[in-house]
This record gives structure tokens, sequence and C-alpha cells, in this order.
């Protein structure tokens, strides 16, 4: 089996769904209106409300919504065979996921860019509010610890990575200046600054190569696995803190332009190579017991595949800094399905990178030296590979990351005048896959931000006012030490699954809500859109959540207080679930025996 028959079949379903299905629901179902005023407009401050081009949103929101998921889930599952993961992306995007980022990036903008929890409490009362905003501070502190955890095991000790990010951050901070500052965000602004900044960024990382080579810079970027993670937080906390158009916006909108160039220049590659996928359709590991996942294909496949698929962390950047910037109400189409099909094909790519090895190599590169010795396989081109790579080993780079590179890079390899420069390849894709996940760690924490800001604003009001600068602080530091905690204590055996089912959860508790506007503003007929898929996201994470804690051994390299850490906040998660599960039906059901006949208005 090759790849490009799977990429030509998954391109056309992902074009006839975004020509019709994205239709149908912006239409039918959401009835989206160019002509109504966006809170962008409405309440433009210049620092969380600001109207942007739709391609600069897009951008962000692309670059917000695109981390580890769609680069490491893929790699992960691939012990389950190719199968089960491509169903899984491309119906899960298409009927769920998409879905999923459209209706609530609407539902937030006509409800004056308001995040899930504040709808939840408007909708559902202060019991199912408190409940929401609980689980979702849980929900993307976890989600955060597990993006990060990558970016870490990905730049600790490259110098030529972590320089190449340090560039990203100043450039974008000059054409965020440059366009909204000096230019009041004008197209011209955009496009110069666009040619400037990806100029200076392609730039960054060719000379990224000789830092290395030079004792001063590699002294300054040659950072531990520490030193990641405390540069990761105070990154965090500015992102978080400063106003989006200096940072947030512009680096997302810059990042996006690297990241989609370079999965369109991965399609490329595997058109002209054509790769030969190395791995069953099934393994035997379907039944349970594989190396990297622990269960069975059902439910583990789909927690470990996320963001390409449906992942609820999307809601919170389209209920959190996306619908603040939305200038016109049609942007939702594209900006919201379109980027979600966007990130599938990414995953769905990665998937192909990684099945395109040998079982033999993809093992002894994700799983330790001890539980490959216990596979009965052997190694096929592993020690060619790490000698094309420069590296010194590949064996038991567990987490996906290094797996993907390697995957990658001998694809471009394969490529007629590329075959010299696999080294390369592979230290621009680590770097790659660090500029791809830390734009969701940025905008991640800012979401958190708004959320702790709204919690504690029951408890002292000025903290619901986002532009106090005291509050936001306060509340950024605390998120950024709370993430920053879990990735200095965890391992991969222990992040992935919580993040897992912390992201499912957050995915049907989002379509749940959804389900209820849908109904509530008369479209109940057109309810099954959020509906199924929340139903089958919910089960599927129950189920996992359970066979997690009551079946499977967590790693003995875990502490003990990572442990019950890890269980405790699983079953936190799961009890504010049910609360808002059991809310939303009720209002549900009290929507359709107390329906008048006349279509009821969501929000604004």
């Amino acid at each position: 089996m090759t790849a490009l028959p799977i990429l030509i079949i998954v391109l056309c379903i992902f074009a006839l769904a975004y020509r019709y299905y994205s239709a149908f629901l912006a239409s039918k179902v959401l009835v989206l209106d160019s002509f109504r005023v966006t809170p962008a407009h409405r309440l433009r401050d210049g620092h969380n409300y600001y109207p942007m081009s739709k391609w600069v949103l897009f951008g962000h929101h692309f670059a917000a919504i695109a981390g580890a998921g769609p680069l490491v889930g893929p790699v992960l599952a691939a012990q389950f065979g190719y199968m089960p993961g491509l169903l899984w992306m491309v119906i899960g995007s298409v009927l769920g996921g998409a879905v999923h980022d459209l209706v609530i990036l609407v539902i937030s903008t006509r409800q004056d860019g308001r995040s899930l929890a504040e709808i939840t409490r408007s909708e559902l009362g202060k019991p199912a509010g408190i409940a929401c905003a609980i689980a979702l501070l849980f929900i993307i502190t976890v989600t955060l610890a597990g993006l990060g955890f990558v970016v870490v095991n990905a730049l600790a000790e490259s110098s030529w990575g972590t320089f190449t990010i340090a560039a990203s951050i100043v450039i974008a901070m000059g054409m965020g200046i440059y366009i909204y500052a000096l230019n009041g965000g004008s197209r011209q602004a955009v496009q110069r600054a666009t040619i400037f900044g990806v100029t200076a960024l392609s730039a960054a990382v060719i000379f990224g190569k000789w830092v290395p080579e030079i004792p001063v810079l590699n002294h300054c970027f040659l950072l531990s696995r520490s030193g990641i993670v405390i540069a990761m937080a105070i990154y965090g906390f500015a992102a978080s803190v400063l106003p989006v158009w200096l940072l947030l916006a512009p680096r997302d909108y810059l990042s996006s332009y690297m990241k989609i160039g370079t999965i369109f220049l991965l399609v490329a590659g595997i058109v002209l190579v054509n790769p030969r996928i190395e791995f069953p359709a099934f393994t035997n590991f379907i039944h349970g017991g594989g190396p990297i996942v622990p269960g069975k294909v059902w439910p583990f496949c789909f927690i470990t595949i996320m963001c390409g698929a449906i992942s609820g962390f999307h809601s919170l950047v389209s209920s959190g800094t996306t619908p603040k910037m939305l200038a016109n109400e049609l942007h939702a189409r594209p900006i919201g399905y379109g980027c979600m099909l966007t990130e599938s094909l990414i995953s769905i790519v990665c998937l192909i990178a990684a099945c395109s090895m040998h079982p033999g190599d993809y093992y002894a590169i994700n799983v330790s030296p001890s539980v490959y010795a216990s596979l009965g396989m052997h190694p096929v081109d592993l020690a060619w590979l790490t000698h094309a790579i420069g590296e010194q080993s590949l064996v038991g780079r567990t987490g996906g990351a290094v797996s993907l590179a390697v995957g990658v890079a001998h694809i471009f390899s394969s490529i007629k005048g590329l075959n010299g420069l696999m080294k390369y390849c592979y230290h621009f894709l680590i770097m790659f896959e660090a500029l791809f996940i830390l734009t969701t760690v940025d905008a991640g924490t800012r979401i958190a931000r708004f959320i702790l800001q709204e919690l504690l604003g029951r408890v002292w009001a000025p903290f619901k006012n986002t532009r106090w600068m005291p509050g936001s602080i306060f509340t950024s530091l605390a998120v950024v030490l709370a993430w920053g905690f879990l990735i200095w204590n965890a391992s991969i055996s222990t992040i992935w699954p919580m993040f897992g089912i912390a992201n499912q959860l957050l995915a049907s508790i989002s379509l749940v809500i959804g389900t209820m506007m849908l109904v509530k503003m008369g479209k109940a007929r057109f309810a099954w859109t959020t509906a199924v898929p929340g139903v089958f996201v919910a089960v599927t994470t129950l189920t996992a959540a359970y066979q997690m804690i009551a079946y499977h051994y967590w790693p003995k390299t875990a502490t003990p207080l990572m442990i019950h850490c890890d269980i405790v906040l699983i079953v936190l998660m799961v009890v504010c679930s049910f609360v808002i599960f059991l809310d939303a039906i009720r209002k549900i059901i009290s929507f359709r025996l107390h329906e008048s006949g006349l279509p009821a208005r969501m929000g604004k």
C-alpha cells in the first residue's frame, strides 16, 4: 500500500465537506449574517477586542488550535495500524471537530465573545457555570502541560531550535508595532509586514544552523530541559499579559505561514515520493497490550488522536481570543470549519510519515530498550537513519516528536537533490514541531487567564475586568506556574493519556452546550449535528477515564505525588462534566416542553 491514493481520497473528502456540509451549517443551521455587528467592532478596546482581517485571524486561530495533538497523537496511535487513526481523523473532523469549532465560535461571537464558562453560567445557572469554569481551568492546565511537554523534549539541548523560536518572537513584535501601532491595521501594512516577517523568519531558520558553531550564541540558546520549561513559562506569561496585537496575533499569524507552508511541502513530498506504508492496516495491539498506548483501540485510539479529529481545546480558542477579533460573521466558516480541516490534514500527513517507517524502527524509537526487547522485533534502517540525521542514538527517544521528524526527513530525503540534506531536514522539523506547539501554549495561557479571572471575580469584583493589569498579572502567573509544575514532574506515559481524557471531555461539554443553544434558537431539527458527535465523544472519553484508573497501571517512573495528582484531576474533571451534562439535558427538555413556536434568538 502506498500513501498517494490515501492522500487523494482524503483531500477529495475534505473539499466536498467544506463546499457542502460547512455551507449547510453556515446557511441553514447557524444562519450567518454579514450585517450583524461583531463584538470586535462593538466592544473594540484595542487590547482584547480588535477586528482583524480574515486571513490574519485565520492564521492566529490556526496557529492557536494546532499544537502537539495533530503532530504527536497520530504517531503514537500508529501502534494500532494506519486504518483506525485514518478513519477517526477523516470522519471525526468532518462530522465532529469542524462542526464543534464553527458552532462554538458563532455562539461566542453572538454572546459578545464570552467564554464557554460564562455562556454555561448564563444559560444553566450558577452551579453549572462554576462547575464548567472549574472543569475548564483544570482541563486547560492539563492540556497546556501536555502540549508544553512535547516542546520541552523537542527544544532541550537544541540551540538552533531555541534561537529560531526566540527570533520569531522579536520579529512578530516588530510586525505588530508596524501594522497596528503605526499604520492602524491597514491592508498595505499587513502585506508589507508579512513579506518582511516571512523573509526574516526564513533567514533566522537558515542562520540557526550555524548557532551551535558560534560559542557565544550557543551558550545563550543551548538550554537544558529545566531551562526550556522556565523560558516557556516566561513567554507564556508575556503573551497572556501584553495586548493581543503586539505579540499573540502577529506571532501566530507569522507562525501559520511556516506551519501551513511546511505541511504543504510535505504533501507535495508525499505526492512526489509516494512512500510505501510499511505498517499493516490493523495490528494485534487493537485488542490491547500495546507498548505505547495501554488499552484497546476503542476507546484509547480516540483519546490518543485528539486535535486531528475533534479537540475540546479548540472551544477555548473559539470562545476566547478569536471571537473578540472576528471582523465579519461570515468569516466564521473558513476560520472555524476550514482551520479544523487543515489541522486534520496535518494529522493524516503525520500518520503517513510515521507509518512509512518499518515497524521495527518505529518501536525502537518510541519505546524503552527493555520494552523493545520484549516485542521480538529487530531494527531495519535504524543505524542508517541515525547516521544520516547526525544523532548519536535514536533508541528510546519516546514521545513521538523524534520519530515524526525522522519519518518526515526520510520522505524529504527521497526527493532527488535532497538526499544529502536529511540532517538539516531533521533539525528543521524538530524546530518546526516546537514552533507549531508553542503557538497553542501562548493562546491557551491567555484563555486560562480569562477563565481564572472570571472565577476570582465572583470573590472580588475587580478580577472580572480583564483590562485590570494587577489581576491579569496575578492570574497569568498562577496559570503558568500550574502547567509548569505538571511539565516539570511529568512523563509522556502519565501526561498524554490524562491530556487526551481532559481534551475530549471538554469537547463533549462544548458539544452539549452547542446542542442546547441550537434548540434554544429554534433549530432543534438540526440539533443532531452537535448531539451525535457529542454523545459518541462523551461515552468514549468516560470509558477511557474509567479504564485508565481502574485497569492500567501508572508507570513506576511517576512519583506517588504525580500518580495521585493525575487521578484526582481526572475524577474532578469527570464529576464537573456530569454536572454540566445533566443540567444541559434538563435545559434542552425544558426548551422543548415550553417551545412557544417562535425561534429564540441566540444571543444578540
